[in-house]
């Protein structure tokens, strides 16, 4: 049975935090020792003197220990990261270990320290992949609350945008000030941060902005136009995410722009119908680009010198999600086959680089059947 090693740092490294369910913001080791090739491994995680105790109520070790505990003849680094990267050779080294496999994230360092120590390292780019994609019930639950205080987020920007007044000029103004991205972006934070949320910088895209489909969005926005509201934060209890994304237009709602939706809501009752085990994420995204091409839109990138008016989705369906935002298996032209277990977003949209964009993102999880929807948001594009 083969040796492994999983290091870093768990606050920052989400599939080491999986691995051990303990977050720490110094290095840490998890090693998985098989001795002198023995079919029993035992696990030993090497943390920081100060975290043992906490670290022994939460981990599922065979030892917990302290870089000290394993110094090597030359004595252990300053730093504090090398200190534990010599102190897993030294155990492995103790251990009669002379080849050890790592998942993908293991630090440089690390893997130079070892090499350093005679100790070949090897890569798994499979290790802790399918157990982090299929998700427990204790997971989807934690994903569960997390996209319901996502939704919460997402209707409270929209209502902000649809209750706004709209100047004669065109620009909204909300409580006597101009409404801008910035603005709601920083309404949408003080919401989450109450909530023990927290994330990077959430998409509010109005206007042609919203044709870049990840364009953060800045400035002051307009009624008529459309405003992509993407919010995908982390509870910093669980380090479960979120990702929901609705369209709300302030005012008048254009023909154009409910074309573009009425195909965008096919587009996702189609992909979400195409999902259940063993079907692949290509598949997925083959039910979206049909359907989006029944309604009379293109998928794929403008063809060079395309109208600012050509529409289209030039993204794939979605990915999975669970600690990180973006995690195994994309839902695009090369997807892998669906496990159950998978969480995964659906997310199709349009876009106009004259216009803007209009997308509508849910969360599902895939089961033996089929999947489950973990949202329960209005998909219109009116939030009055």
């Amino acid at each position: 049975m083969t040796s492994t090693i999983q290091a870093g740092i768990p606050q920052t490294n989400s599939a080491l935090y999986h691995a051990m369910q303990f977050s720490v913001g110094d290095p840490v080791a998890l090693l998985k020792i098989a001795p002198n090739g023995s079919d029993e491994r035992k696990s030993i995680l090497i943390v920081r003197d100060i975290e043992m105790e906490r670290a022994r109520g939460h981990v599922s070790a065979d030892r917990v220990a302290c870089p000290a505990d394993f110094t090597p003849d030359g004595g252990l680094s300053a730093d504090r990261e090398v200190a534990t990267a010599q102190a897993a050779a030294e155990c492995l080294r103790r251990s009669g270990v002379a080849t050890v496999s790592a998942d993908r994230t293991l630090p440089l360092s690390f893997a130079h320290v070892l090499q350093e120590a005679g100790i070949s390292v090897t890569c798994d780019l499979e290790m802790g992949v399918r157990e982090r994609r299929q998700k427990t019930e204790e997971e989807v639950a934690m994903l569960q609350r997390a996209q319901t205080v996502t939704e919460e987020a997402i209707q409270m920007a929209c209502q902000m945008v649809a209750g706004a007044e709209a100047q004669s000029s065109g620009e909204l103004y909300h409580r006597g000030q101009p409404l801008t991205s910035e603005s709601v972006r920083a309404a949408v934070n003080v919401f989450l941060m109450g909530k023990g949320f927290s994330g990077p910088t959430y998409i509010i895209a109005g206007g042609p902005q919203g044709a870049d489909c990840h364009h953060p969005g800045t400035g002051v926005l307009r009624t008529g136009e459309p405003v992509i509201v993407d919010i995908f934060p982390t509870d910093q209890e669980t380090h479960y995410c979120g990702d929901c994304t609705r369209t709300v237009i302030h005012g008048d709602i254009s023909d154009v722009l409910t074309s573009m939706h009425t195909a965008v809501r096919a587009a996702k009752r189609a992909a979400t119908a195409a999902v259940r085990p063993g079907v692949t994420g290509k598949a997925v995204h083959t039910a979206t680009t049909e359907a989006m091409a029944e309604h009379g839109f293109h998928s794929g990138f403008p063809p060079e010198g395309a109208p600012l008016s050509f529409c289209t989705m030039h993204h794939g369906t979605g990915h999975g999600i669970g600690l990180d935002v973006h995690e195994p298996p994309l839902l695009d032209a090369s997807g892998i086959a669906l496990l159950e277990g998978d969480a995964l977003t659906i997310e199709p949209g349009l876009y106009r680089k004259d216009l803007g964009g209009v997308r509508v993102e849910d969360m599902v999880v895939v089961t033996a059947e089929g999947c489950i929807n973990l949202n329960r948001l209005p998909e219109g594009l009116d939030w009055k």
